[in-house]
């Protein structure tokens, strides 16, 4: 698994090469010897994150190496999870994680998270509670949702929006959802 990385011109900025490097010679280490004990986790891989640098790599260039990367290793580990627990313990698993975040999401909107507080940006609260209505929607009717379009959302930043620690946290464990339950 060698891969060598577009670099943006050293008048732009990218990520940091030696982080990068690292990191992925760290997972690359994983993906070649599945046996030894591991290095870097799905979950570690959806939270990397980069300085960044002029004339580094190319940020969409190595985000889309990391969201391939992440689907790797989450079907490695749902794998070993179902080797360990079984299917079914396994399937149940994944549903009470859902049932957590769904819980969430079944709040009234403008309040399904936490505010930043009235002198600190957070995210849009409508554009927030939009996309929670698609997460609900494919959690309990199975709608159209895919962990890249959870990876890509972006939203504005508003005074006194919802807390983005915290709406990072419920769409990191969406797109564990998702992966978990992919084929």
């Amino acid at each position: 698994m060698s891969v060598v990385f577009d670099r943006v011109s050293k008048v732009k900025r990218g990520y940091r090469i030696d982080q990068v490097d690292d990191f992925m010679t760290r997972a690359r280490t994983q993906v070649d010897d599945p046996q030894r004990p591991p290095l870097v986790s799905a979950e570690d891989v959806r939270s990397a994150s980069f300085s960044l640098q002029h004339g580094g790599y190319d940020i969409a260039h190595i985000d889309a190496a990391l969201a391939r990367l992440e689907t790797v290793f989450a079907r490695v580990e749902r794998a070993a999870a179902i080797d360990e627990v079984g299917q079914d313990a396994w399937i149940e698993q994944t549903r009470e994680r859902a049932r957590i975040v769904l819980a969430r999401l079944r709040r009234p909107e403008g309040q399904r998270f936490r505010r930043a507080g009235f002198i600190r940006f957070g995210y849009d609260i409508a554009e927030v509670d939009a996309v929670c209505d698609r997460i609900e929607d494919f959690l309990t009717r199975g709608g159209p949702l895919t962990a890249d379009e959870i990876r890509e959302t972006v939203f504005s930043r508003r005074r006194n929006g919802y807390a983005e620690w915290q709406v990072d946290l419920v769409l990191d464990r969406v797109i564990s959802i998702i992966l978990a339950i992919a084929q």
